[in-house]
């Protein structure tokens, strides 16, 4: 996991309370005064005043003048440490969250787009092509069943080309004048716009 990026006065009291920890710098023990932290850590007295403030605030040190900086508690420096990690956590998940989000109203945008994209195209492909299929069940009371479309004369009664058959599941693609209709058969067919009443008027209402 990568860490958050932290105020320097903030990096310079976790490192102090990690040397805590670790038995660096043990209980009564004194640190430093804050000019020689300042030239440690190369920072500014102020910053070094700032990160001793955090730890002073945490119960970690006193600081007591005539007697310098003096560690307190190992166990508080712990909990300091640990909870700054807890928070530091959090915050990483936070700008995580954040650029997925980002993320996220990138790709809606581009699909969105895409959409949009799709639509514009259907419609200049219906306008190139107004031959839309269409598809028609071939139910009892049709006097198409058991003949060829040969024997229909499908296309001059209709004005529409059978392009295929479904059949049990299966496709027959551009069937000849011979293949035959069976009931339960679904036609796909093209035509313009009046096609589709035409045909259904000659299977079943001639």
């Amino acid at each position: 996991m990568t860490a958050v990026e932290k105020p320097k006065y903030r990096q310079i009291s976790l490192d102090i309370a990690r040397k805590i920890i670790n038995g660096d710098i043990k209980e009564g023990e004194k640190i430093y005064g804050r000019s020689e932290l300042a030239a440690l850590y190369n920072v500014s007295p102020e910053t070094i005043r700032r990160a001793i403030a955090v730890l002073k605030d945490m119960g970690v040190v006193s600081v007591m003048h005539g007697s310098g900086i003096i560690v307190k508690s190992r166990d508080l420096a712990y909990k300091y440490v640990d909870r700054f990690n807890e928070t530091d956590s959090i915050e990483h998940l936070q700008k995580k969250l954040e650029k997925l989000i980002e993320v996220k109203r990138k790709i809606d945008d581009d699909l969105n787009s895409t959409i949009e994209r799709i639509i514009e195209y259907t419609i200049s492909l219906k306008n190139i092509n107004p031959f839309n299929p269409f598809e028609i069940e071939i139910k009892r009371g049709t006097k198409a069943i058991g003949k060829t479309l040969s024997e229909l004369n499908f296309w001059q009664n209709t004005g529409g080309t059978i392009i295929g058959i479904r059949r049990n599941g299966k496709i027959i693609l551009s069937p000849g004048p011979y293949a035959e209709i069976k009931l339960g058969d679904v036609l796909v067919i093209v035509g313009d716009g009046d096609v589709p009443m035409k045909t259904n008027h000659f299977l079943y209402n001639d």
